[in-house]
């Protein structure tokens, strides 16, 4: 009787181990890291900078940790700024401060819809308008990040922006962090080589999140994805090589 009973146990365990769990609801911890030391080297160039940007480096912490949540259902997500650094763990000017730690951004995977709340220049800006499209190309590579296997997929944004993406399709969501959507499942993780960032979940917590957790933001000059590139443009255009970097990062 006790070796039926064994063979029970076991066969259940198999059973439940063989299904595949699946998350619709939660929240998602990010932390998004800045190469600072690579950032000074290739926003200036020229023999009469390098004394500058090795001043400015020893100044400098080589990476600089900001932490943003991802609350999250099926169908919508929204993504702001999530607890301190800890306290000693790097000292930044506040003229190099991340600003996007005031950015708000709500997706509605279901409409295709985005409401982004961003601060540009000291200001708020309220982009209503339709979710980014990536041409995302998957494959067969795979890390596992906050516990969880991920596979990798490779994208463009920008025209000439790539980025490394790495999702999981255990959670039930094409949601991800800043306004990254677009593959069957919740990206992970995030790496844009061109502006030396990255975007990595440190964990996932299985919380009931209700619809008022996932509520667009309302504050801000209204405006639209198409309109804030023309004004970005306009307002960098005599900023040199740094032109192009700073659009880039205000536009993801």
């Amino acid at each position: 009787m006790k070796h039926i009973l064994y063979i029970l146990f076991v066969l259940v365990t198999l059973n439940a181990r063989a299904q595949q769990i699946f998350i619709t609801k939660g929240k998602i911890e990010f932390e998004k890291q800045l190469n600072m030391h690579k950032e000074v080297d290739e926003s200036w160039s020229g023999d009469d900078d390098n004394l500058w940007k090795q001043n400015m480096k020893k100044m400098l912490p080589k990476i600089q940790t900001t932490y943003f949540d991802l609350y999250f259902n099926e169908n919508k997500t929204l993504y702001k700024v999530g607890k301190d650094a800890p306290q000693g763990f790097q000292k930044v000017p506040d003229w190099m401060q991340d600003r996007t730690t005031d950015n708000i951004i709500y997706n509605d995977l279901q409409q295709q819809q985005t409401v982004s709340q961003k601060n540009i220049f000291e200001s708020i800006f309220l982009i209503q308008d339709s979710l980014v499209k990536i041409d995302w190309r998957i494959t067969s590579d795979t890390r596992t990040i906050a516990g969880i296997e991920c596979r990798k997929a490779v994208g463009k944004i920008m025209d000439s922006v790539y980025v490394i993406a790495f999702y999981t399709d255990i959670i039930q969501s094409s949601g991800g962090p800043e306004s990254f959507t677009g593959l069957p499942g919740m990206i992970l993780g995030i790496a844009i080589p061109r502006i030396n960032t990255t975007w990595f979940a440190t964990k996932v917590e299985l919380i009931d999140v209700k619809e008022a957790d996932i509520a667009a933001p309302k504050k801000g000059k209204k405006s639209n994805y198409s309109d804030l590139l023309q004004q970005l443009k306009k307002s960098t255009k005599d900023w040199g090589r740094q032109s192009e970097r700073n659009v880039w990062k205000m536009m993801i």
